[in-house]
């Protein structure tokens, strides 16, 4: 990388600084905070169990997942069918699993085809600012006026029941608010001496923006996509539950608590394990966002209860001061 000689800026005191933001990492000790957050750690455990599952969920199950065997039909649980058959005789637990690989791949595609739409439309509104920025943010707000679930009910039952107009649906309800998240992001950066220092000898936009604007403003957007992805996978459990999603027999969990509300009373098995999957999952999900927030951001660290806030108490009244208890956050 060129250095402040190079553009003949060596003689101004901390010149090099300013055409290297990012020198050193703004995530510094990310990882030690991370890990320090038990409930951070403990949704990357459940995420990271989904993604096996997810991964190798046809070596997993033990059975077909979409074999129809109408002699075992409504089986209780036992130890040839651990979480009982349905209607049709379909093992749960395998259809379960096989239900956690369409969830999770829809929520990964969803996810990360919102956060390059938002990007893009943040980077260039946040950057560019004037007339463009008017414009993006108008159809932003557009968007932002109907609630997600029922523009993403309407979108995807007009398009009709398949897996491509459910990431359609969700693509489309989700993305406006990662671009306007950016967006704020990018105007707060492109502010800063760094970003000045650099148009001051010249650099391109596209430098500025993808080597010091971007990577200093995209950790907020990762930490609502780790949010999101729980979010997502309850909205695609919520539109298959309403027959708008991925049709039958492809196993998903919103549509087999679909298929097993008629047996509340008398099977509940079809309906409480995949209820348990979709609550794990939002979970998991939430608890890693959680704890990455926390770690890219100590502001947002949570005191540990009781205990931190008596001992800081106890501490400031022996040292004579006048130090009040922190509130505990959360």
């Amino acid at each position: 990388m060129p250095s402040a000689t190079t553009y003949g800026l060596g003689a101004l005191p901390g010149a090099d600084q300013l055409l290297r933001p990012s020198a050193t990492p703004r995530g510094q000790g990310v990882g030690r905070r991370f890990l320090r957050d038990r409930s951070g750690v403990a949704g990357a455990l459940i995420v990271l169990l989904l993604l096996v599952l997810a991964a190798f969920g046809p070596a997993l199950a033990p059975h077909n997942p979409v074999a129809i065997d109408p002699t075992r039909a409504l089986l209780s649980p036992r130890r040839s069918a651990w979480f009982g058959t349905d209607n049709f005789g379909r093992d749960i637990f395998s259809r379960v699993i096989a239900g956690a690989r369409v969830s999770i791949k829809v929520a990964l595609i969803v996810g990360l085809t919102m956060l390059v739409i938002g990007i893009v439309v943040g980077v260039v509104a946040g950057y560019f600012g004037s007339w463009v920025d008017s414009a993006l943010m108008r159809v932003v707000d557009v968007f932002l006026a109907f609630p997600s679930l029922v523009l993403a009910l309407a979108i995807a039952g007009t398009l009709g029941g398949s897996q491509r107009s459910l990431i359609i649906a969700l693509v489309v309800t989700g993305w406006p608010y990662y671009a306007r998240l950016l967006r704020g992001g990018v105007l707060a950066e492109r502010e800063r001496q760094y970003v000045e220092a650099e148009r001051g000898i010249g650099a391109r936009p596209r430098r500025i923006v993808l080597r010091h604007i971007l990577p200093n403003a995209i950790s907020p957007v990762l930490v609502l996509l780790s949010f999101d992805l729980g979010t997502i996978i309850l909205y695609i459990a919520s539109l298959d539950y309403l027959g708008v999603g991925i049709p039958p027999p492809t196993p998903e969990w919103g549509t087999m608590i679909a298929d097993g509300k008629l047996y509340t009373l008398i099977h509940a098995q079809m309906i409480i394990f995949p209820g348990l999957a979709v609550a794990l999952a939002v979970i998991g999900f939430n608890l890693l966002g959680d704890g990455l927030r926390n770690a890219l951001d100590p502001r947002h660290e949570r005191i540990p209860a009781r205990r931190g806030w008596l001992r800081a108490g106890l501490a400031a009244h022996r040292r004579g001061g006048r130090q009040t208890a922190p509130v505990l956050a959360g």
